[in-house]
This record gives C-alpha cells, structure tokens and sequence, in this order.
C-alpha cells in the first residue's frame, strides 16, 4: 500500500474519476491518503474518505504526487505551482517541458491510459526523463496497473506516437466493427444479424489473439487458401498495413504539435 498523498487534479471525471476509485478499490492508497479536485468541491468519492477539493492549488499543497487529469487545452488554466513535487500527467500533446515550465514540478511522468480504464483493461505506456530510483519506479507502475497493465518507455516521442495507437483504445476496433456491420447490410444482410456478426469478429473472436500469435495465426489461414484466405489478401494488397500506418502517424504528429 503507497504511503504518499495522491491528488488527481479532475480527479471526479471519467479518466481521473476511474483511477481513483481503482486505487480504492485495489487497495493502492488507503481513502484517507487520496485528494481529487473538481470544480464543485463534491462528490460521491467523498463518502470513502477521500477529500474532495474546489481548489487545485489546495491540491497541489496537500499533495506528494499529483495527478493531472484534464483535457490538453484546460492545461493553462489551472495555474497551479507544483515545485517539489511528482507530477503525473495524463493529457495527450502536453509536453513534459511544457508541463515543468508552468508547474516547477522537480519529476514529471507522462503516461496516457485509454478508455480501457473503466473496465481495468488498460494499457498504459509512461516515461519519465529523469533518473528514478527502483523504488519510484515500482511505485508509478503500480499506480497505473490499478487500472491494466502498463509499460515504461524511453523517449517522450514514443508516449506521443502511443498516444495514437494505444491510447486510442476502442477507437480502431468500434470503426472497423462500423464498417463490417454496414458492408454486411448493403451486402443483404439484416442489420441485427449484421451487428451481431461484427461483434463477434470484433469483438469475441479477437479474444483468441491473446493466447495465439497473430503473424502466426495470419500466415496459416492465408496458406490455407479459403475464404479467410481471400479476404486477407484483398486487404493485405490493398495497403491494409500501409494505411493502418499512415492514420496512426496522424494522429502522432497531432500529439507531438502540442496544446
């Protein structure tokens, strides 16, 4: 169990509000060692024992390592001063000089969860630039396992590229789930038997790939040379990989222009 003070800055929103009841839940922090802010000083969190702020800077002071949970572009409104302390941020494009000229903070850990978080599925890539000692660094990947699994990376470009690929959770799966369902009814097929068809490619087959290689899984069903097959090497042909690529990329250099 972490003995510092924890405060999560948006602390009652769907990201911030997921982690701390994770850490509850998990037993990371005892309630009375956790401080979330909103903008009306209440909420539910508070009938753990958590605290439950209206000021971010009464935060930040009651705080060992703060959380900020915001959108990017509220960054600069918070106008908080953090020196001394760990800052844990976990906004897309805000960089970590960004973040250590507004704040002072003497550490800062980017890390980017996606929206796995509300059922604990999470993975959530973090870095840090300076030197952490092992301590520190058990310490952050516990914080963040509370909510899936989590790995550290060693450039900041790197938290800016998963930003786009990780941290975009469902995103992919839900569009490529769209599109199947809508392909399968212009195709004749009634529409709920068109979702649930989707569903279960997108949904409960791809379960498989936790256990199975999917390179592997990919070149037997194409050496097979059936209906799997003919589908695969339609995409496969078409730059399947190759625009997979190029949307992932878009959304990286959005990441690395900066809020």
């Amino acid at each position: 169990m972490a003995t510092e003070r924890i405060g999560i800055i948006g602390g009652t929103g769907w990201l911030g509000g997921g982690l701390a009841q994770a850490l509850l839940d998990t037993g990371f922090i005892p309630a009375d060692q956790l401080i979330v802010s909103n903008r009306s000083g209440n909420h539910p969190l508070a009938n753990t024992g958590a605290r439950v702020l209206a000021d971010n800077q009464a935060l930040v002071e009651a705080s060992d390592v703060v959380i900020l949970s915001v959108r990017p572009e509220q960054f600069k409104a918070l106008n908080i001063q953090a020196a001394g302390k760990r800052v844990i941020s976990l906004m897309a494009g805000v960089t970590s000089q960004a973040i250590s000229a507004a704040t002072g903070a003497s550490v800062i850990v980017r890390a980017m969860p996606n929206a796995a978080i509300e059922i604990r599925q999470s993975f959530t890539p973090w870095h840090c630039a300076q030197t952490l000692g092992s301590v520190e660094v058990a310490f952050i990947q516990g914080l963040l396992e509370c909510v899936g699994t989590a790995s550290r990376v060693p450039t900041e470009d790197g938290i800016d590229y998963l930003s786009a690929l990780s941290g975009t959770g469902p995103a992919f799966p839900a569009l490529l789930m769209t599109a199947l369902t809508r392909q399968a009814v212009i195709a004749g097929i009634p529409e709920d038997v068109a979702r649930q068809a989707a569903k279960g490619v997108v949904v409960s087959a791809s379960q498989l790939l936790a256990n199975h290689d999917p390179q592997g899984m990919i070149d037997a069903l194409v050496a097979y040379k059936g209906v799997t097959a003919a589908g695969l090497q339609s995409l496969i042909e078409a730059g399947f990989e190759e625009q997979i690529g190029r949307a992932v990329q878009a959304g990286a250099d959005i990441a690395r222009k900066g809020m």
